[in-house]
């Protein structure tokens, strides 16, 4: 499977902010579309991803005001990416050697989606799920 199929299946919303967003107001927007990381896009350039983690080890831990803190200083900016067509295999290594849960995803050096660590789970169920019931026929026959 790879991961235009996963797109196709959950949808390509791409929900971001600015880096010159305050981490509030990042937060607002990740609370209301109940999501545990945001894309930063200036443009059409991808500069970096926030997430929950980034908010609790950078915000709260460090005593600061994510209504007077800019995106752009929190945010992880080494993002790593995956195309279309990459299989779920590239992307269940890459989330697990470099210890992340979100993978933009991009098509020409654009943003066209984003797949997490839960939409590689699923579709490797659904695999699994697919040989099984293969097997089972293969078997009872």
């Amino acid at each position: 499977m790879t991961v235009h199929q996963i797109l196709n299946a959950k949808g390509r919303n791409v929900y971001s902010v600015r880096s010159t967003t305050t981490v509030f107001e990042a937060l607002k927007v990740m609370g209301d579309k109940n999501i545990g990381a945001i894309l930063v896009i200036d443009g059409n350039d991808l500069k970096g991803i926030l997430s929950e983690r980034d908010y609790a080890r950078k915000i709260v831990l460090k005593d600061k005001s994510s209504k007077e803190t800019f995106v752009h200083e929190i945010m992880e900016s080494n993002v790593f990416s995956v195309l279309l067509s990459n299989n779920i295999e590239d992307c269940m290594e890459l989330m697990s050697s470099k210890r992340i849960r979100h993978l933009p995803v991009l098509e020409d050096g654009t943003v066209v989606g984003i797949i997490s660590i839960s939409d590689v789970v699923k579709a490797i169920i659904e695999i699994q799920k697919d040989t099984i019931n293969h097997l089972n026929s293969y078997i009872s026959q």
